[in-house]
């Protein structure tokens, strides 16, 4: 009999110094494949990090050769015939969540890729606001492989990405996408060697963690209202979110580092 393992022996998570909130998937004997407890449990930590002063930055990657074989369906067809609209609820109240919680969270988000994400998992990568991939790295939209539509935010994301004819070949045909193809298309920020996979990431979080954390926050939120707001619903919350960071204290330290001449110390608020 198969031994139940506990969300948060599978789902790691740990605050380093400086405000960086490392969250690991850890189930290298499923490819990281996302079950619903799985899932609940990075909903949350992407929640509690939105809400905590003392996180500045997210750094979503995994343990073993694969980043996430996507959601795990091992339990799925199972327990009889299901009633119209459970897979609707299903989907919306769990891959979509997960989805929505990393677009959601204030603080900046990044993904370290160090094999194939698929389907859930390459668009938990897609999600998050920089994505640092090993030249090994590989990115597949497995559902129509499955017989299935696509899902988990992917007929949002995709197409915002990369536009509507790259979003229909790369979910029509379920091709492996290459980290270096990623990043010409613009859904990768960073391709390394391996080795240099972590080196890279904490580059990156390092820099964001010593940045005006409240200003990014207010940024990625009009950089994701953008997406869907027109001209003159952005301008104006573009105007709001300079009204409000102007009362920070890192707006007033960044002007006073500015003419003194000397780099800003910013706490994050």
């Amino acid at each position: 009999m198969a031994t139940h393992v506990p969300a948060e022996e599978l789902i790691t998570h740990r605050l380093s110094e400086g405000g960086i909130l490392r969250i690991v998937l850890n189930n290298p004997r499923a490819a990281n494949a996302i079950s619903p407890d799985d899932r609940n449990r990075v909903i949350e930590l992407f929640q509690q990090a939105d809400t905590d002063p003392e996180v500045r930055v997210v750094v979503l990657s995994s343990t073993g050769k694969h980043f996430c074989a996507g959601a795990n369906v091992a339990g799925l067809g199972k327990g009889g015939q299901s009633r119209t609209g459970d897979t609707m609820r299903r989907i919306m109240g769990g891959a979509q969540q997960l989805i929505a919680a990393v677009l959601d969270c204030g603080k900046p988000v990044i993904a370290a890729v160090q094999g194939p994400a698929a389907g859930l998992g390459a668009h938990l990568a897609f999600a998050c606001d920089l994505v640092v991939a090993a030249e090994e790295a590989t990115f597949i939209e497995a559902f129509v492989l499955r017989g299935i539509v696509v899902d988990a935010g992917g007929a949002y994301l995709l197409p915002r990405r990369i536009g509507l004819q790259k979003a229909k070949e790369l979910a029509f045909l379920g091709d492996r996408l290459p980290a270096e193809e990623a990043l010409r298309l613009g859904l990768v920020n960073r391709v390394v060697p391996a080795d240099q996979l972590a080196a890279a990431t904490d580059e990156l979080a390092g820099r964001l963690a010593a940045a005006p954390t409240s200003a990014i926050t207010l940024t990625k939120k009009l950089f994701n209202r953008s997406l869907d707001a027109d001209r003159d619903e952005s301008f104006l919350l573009e105007g709001m979110a300079q009204e409000l960071q102007s009362h920070a204290h890192d707006s007033a330290e960044g002007i006073a580092a500015f003419k003194e001449r000397r780099d800003p110390q910013f706490k994050g608020w």
